[in-house]
């Protein structure tokens, strides 16, 4: 049993690696005894596991130290986890690696009995941005670290498609020095004979998801898109959260169909149950968290605090900029919504995100933005402390105004 999943594991190691190597394994070591990385599909959740398995092992793909496992392998399900952990570890393994880990059933009990039975054995898994530890039939909380991972930033997608590689920004280093940082960008591009606004266009329509190369058609790119969406939520959610069932799905289907034509979105909660046939606003709130942790939307309060207290959101975006053509139903996307959507998918990384009695932005509960074409004006956030504009089709700003794809160097 054992060889043969040594055996696909190699082939999965050779096949599914990659050169270009994402901010997520420069920012987390993955050092500790039990980690899980959570994301939404495609973002590059295996290529950064099988990376760090890789970097850890001299770039061996034939080591005998580590093993990488799709979970839902059909070799894999022939025995459990539990056996394939207890066989290899007594071959010497030293790093166990379980890919879509919430595909398996009664993952949680077996991942805990792993890590409970083999003290000297690293654990890394990978899982649906839906994932949450604490749901499963072991509360893994107490045991493993989880990292969410996010899709590309404009930054990364330049380094991949360019191999123009700068580093990341803070954002007071952008707030203070926003000229020189984007001036600095700029040449090096033009050196290069290209264009920055070109590329960040080129960016919000199909930079988001690493696997977006894999196809010369857009709209190929942009159909498995929708197609991941569907499997996120007709799949992964029904794993995950046991309670819903069909017609909860249809009901969370229809929201996000309403949710995707109206962003940004200001929901009216009472109109919303009328329109799903939902009797109460806490599960309405409920499925609108789904959506969030399962990255097919963002949202935003004033307090700054998102779903977690299920609380009535502020604004409701798509995730991310991709998502709008692919769900736009061949429309073309509203500039204003995919301005705002990439500066709040960019922000909320590494920052709080709340929204402001003025302005559109409220970062750290102490940074102000307004965010829009190159033509407006500060009036919005006028006389407001620390208030900064975040302006697209700019290449380099000046004072207020800050180019908007500049955001984009953050991560």
């Amino acid at each position: 049993m054992i060889d043969d999943i040594v055996s696909l594991s190699q082939t999965l190691l050779r096949i599914r690696n990659r050169e270009f190597k994402r901010y997520f394994l420069r920012d987390h070591s993955l050092g500790n005894r039990f980690s899980i990385i959570v994301g939404q599909r495609g973002i590059g959740k295996t290529t950064a596991m099988i990376q760090h398995l890789l970097n850890r092992y001299g770039n061996d793909l034939y080591t005998r130290k580590a093993l990488y496992i799709q979970a839902d392998h059909f070799l894999v399900t022939r025995s459990s986890l539990y056996e394939i952990a207890d066989a290899f570890y007594k071959l010497g393994g030293e790093l166990i690696c379980f890919d879509e880990i919430h595909k398996y059933p009664d993952w949680s009990m077996e991942l805990k009995s792993i890590y409970d039975t083999f003290p000297n054995l690293k654990i890394l898994a990978s899982g649906s941005s839906a994932l949450e530890i604490t749901r499963g039939s072991h509360d893994l909380s107490r045991r493993a670290i989880v990292y969410r991972m996010h899709g590309m930033s404009f930054r990364e997608y330049v380094g991949m498609i360019r191999g123009i590689y700068f580093d990341s920004l803070t954002l007071d280093a952008i707030v203070t020095g926003h000229q020189q940082a984007a001036g600095a960008i700029v040449g090096e591009m033009e050196k290069n004979g290209l264009k920055v606004l070109a590329l960040f266009k080129e960016y919000l329509e199909c930079g988001y998801y690493p696997y977006f190369r894999e196809y010369e058609d857009k709209t190929q790119f942009y159909m498995t898109l929708e197609q991941n969406i569907h499997a996120t939520l007709e799949g992964d959610l029904l794993a995950i959260h046991q309670s819903l069932n069909g017609s909860s799905i249809r009901k969370i289907k229809k929201l996000l169909s309403i949710v995707s034509s109206l962003v940004p979105f200001t929901p009216d909660m009472k109109q919303l149950k009328t329109l799903l046939g939902i009797g109460d606003e806490r599960t309405l709130k409920t499925y609108l968290k789904y959506l969030e942790d399962a990255g097919v939307i963002m949202t935003i309060s004033r307090s700054g605090k998102g779903l977690r207290e299920l609380e009535k959101p502020e604004k409701i975006y798509l995730n991310n900029p991709n998502l709008y053509h692919a769900l736009a139903g061949g429309k073309v996307p509203g500039s204003g919504a995919m301005r705002e959507t990439f500066f709040l998918n960019m922000l909320r990384v590494n920052h709080s995100v709340s929204v402001p009695a003025r302005g559109d932005f409220l970062v750290n509960e102490a940074i102000t933005f307004e965010v829009g074409g190159k033509n407006k004006d500060g009036s919005q956030i006028k006389n407001i402390e620390n208030a900064w504009l975040a302006l697209d089709n700019i290449e380099i700003g000046q004072g207020l105004r800050i180019p908007l794809w500049l955001f984009g160097y953050l991560y």
